[in-house]
């Protein structure tokens, strides 16, 4: 690596090391998800509510449930013909942004406060069963509000206002059922915007709110809004409280695919081996993976082109005689290292161990015999015929 590039290199780092330690020391921005988890500690959170809940309701027992109220109130009536009701008594309690009361729920509901019970649900938009069942209506005040002040109906309370800008709702009681409800609670400077209200159902009542915020962090700690949810929870009657938190727990379920093996001990150690298995092995064969080798030819045999090129050179000069003996010198050469047959005499004792030993028709043998022992006879007098009729003889042998 070269000074330039490890100077780059450097600079690169310094710049990486403060891009991240700026990032790092940057203050966070605040959250205003409207989350409604108690252990969510941002603005619009029940942290401090969850934490201070038995200071609203002292010498009450309560109890936390993270299922639906129909999941949990439907196994705590008594079938038996002689009770025919609810093995407890006391409070339904909900708070939340939005209401997600399912049917089965509210239906339960409308039965457990029929029997004598309460509910308390604040929210800003109830669910509209309920609402039906109870001939009550919400109405969404459209005119833009920067704020609304809000303050209960029951002077002995105290008719002071509290302003809420963060987090406000616009949703209030445009029609209920006078005979069966009391008015709590106004908002908006407008005796006719009612946000909290108490209706009587058979032996038991609904307490319906809609600015759940005056529970969030950010309210019960903002100057004196706490006397506000006070006021607003002192309605409730003494007796066990049965808090519905389900999906405010501060529990995500996760959407990943793999949720179903990390949700399994054994599937979620495979995975993880699995993977720190395949990091190794990249890392390692990272490591020992070699360069490709390039691919060298093997330097070519010379030595039969050279033959070519000599035996071409005598046959365009017509020198018969000179090829006729180098062929059978190389013939002669190879009986005596293959067969280790003695070729000083070329005789019929020749002619019957080279048949024997290398299987060739002994014809063939004799021919070839006969043509070399002729052409030495006369080896100055061979025509290109001869060549030819040699060379035919000697390969039938030695191919």
């Amino acid at each position: 690596m070269n000074r330039t590039l490890k100077i780059y290199v450097f600079f690169l780092i310094l710049l990486l090391a403060g891009i991240v330690y700026i990032d790092i020391n940057r203050p966070k921005p605040i959250n205003w998800s409207p989350t409604y988890s108690i252990k969510d500690k941002i603005p619009f959170g029940l942290y401090v509510f969850d934490n201070e809940v038995k200071s609203y309701f002292k010498n009450q027992k309560i109890e936390k449930i993270n299922t639906t109220p129909y999941e949990y109130l439907i196994d705590q009536y008594d079938y038996d013909s002689l009770v025919n009701n609810y093995k407890i008594k006391g409070t339904a309690l909900n708070i939340s942004e939005y209401s997600d009361i399912d049917k089965q729920s509210v239906e339960e509901l409308l039965i457990f406060v029929s029997r004598g019970n309460t509910a308390f649900l604040s929210s800003k938009e109830l669910p509209m069963q309920l609402l039906d069942s109870l001939k009550v209506t919400t109405k969404l005040d459209y005119k833009f509000n920067d704020s609304i002040f809000n303050w209960l109906a029951n002077k002995k309370l105290d008719s002071k206002k509290y302003k809420i800008t963060e987090g406000l709702g616009n949703n209030y009681f445009a029609k209920i059922d006078t005979l069966n409800t009391t008015i709590l609670g106004y908002q908006n400077g407008d005796s006719t915007r009612v946000n909290y209200i108490k209706v009587k159902y058979y032996d038991g009542e609904f307490l319906l709110h809609t600015q759940p915020t005056a529970f969030t962090n950010f309210h019960l700690l903002k100057g004196n809004h706490f006397e506000y949810a006070q006021k607003v929870l002192s309605y409730i009657p003494k007796n066990n409280i049965y808090w519905f938190i389900k999906n405010q727990d501060g529990q995500v379920i996760s959407q990943s695919p793999m949720r179903y093996i990390l949700n399994q001990p054994a599937l979620k150690w495979a995975w993880y081996i699995f993977l720190l298995g395949t990091l190794i092995f990249m890392i390692f064969n990272a490591k020992r993976k070699q360069r490709i080798i390039p691919i060298k030819k093997p330097l070519p045999n010379t030595t039969v082109d050279f033959t070519k090129t000599i035996g071409n050179l005598y046959y365009q000069e017509g020198d018969h005689d000179n090829i006729i003996n180098k062929k059978i010198v190389y013939f002669l050469e190879k009986i005596r290292n293959v067969y280790l047959i003695d070729t000083n005499k070329l005789d019929d004792e020749f002619i019957k161990k080279l048949h024997l030993k290398s299987g060739k028709d002994i014809s063939d043998i004799q021919r070839a015999v006969f043509l070399i022992n002729t052409h030495r006879k006369s080896p100055h007098n061979s025509i290109e015929e001869d060549l030819i009729q040699i060379n035919k003889a000697i390969e039938k042998i030695i191919n």
